[in-house]
């Protein structure tokens, strides 16, 4: 996937995120946070890669969230940070029916795999410091 257009600003980003033009029944409607979904529920066909936040000149992004406001990692209002985990290691998908933008990784834990994702939600897009 290195052929993916990178987002390196959270104006980029928030322009990509801007409302959805029309209904959706996917079932993304409920990772307001950071969702666990597994894969037999990821709309795959629907929701198509059509960038990436994961730098690639970076082996490894950092793990430190960005809360300044004491919100938690899968609070939804909590602030999406491109330089911050766990954006930073995020492919985005593009729903084809509405246009909602979710974000994607996987987390890795020592005896399990779990896919999380987070519809992006423009109001939530921060400016920060740069956190590599």
């Amino acid at each position: 996937m290195t052929d993916l257009p990178l987002i390196q600003s959270p104006a980029v980003l928030r322009a990509l995120a801007q409302k959805p033009s029309q209904d959706c029944t996917c079932a993304l409607k409920h990772c307001q946070g950071w969702s666990s979904i597994t894969e037999s529920q990821w709309p795959q066909a629907q929701l198509p890669v059509v960038a990436s936040l994961r730098d690639p000149e970076l082996a490894e992004p950092t793990f430190e969230e960005h809360h300044p406001h004491g919100t938690r990692y899968g609070d939804p209002l909590a602030p999406v940070s491109i330089t911050h985990f766990p954006t930073n290691r995020c492919l985005l998908h593009a729903c084809d029916q509405c246009g909602q933008h979710v974000m994607r990784y996987t987390e890795f834990g020592g005896y399990y795999i779990d896919h999380r994702a987070r519809r992006l939600d423009p109001s939530t897009i921060v400016d920060t410091p740069e956190c590599r």
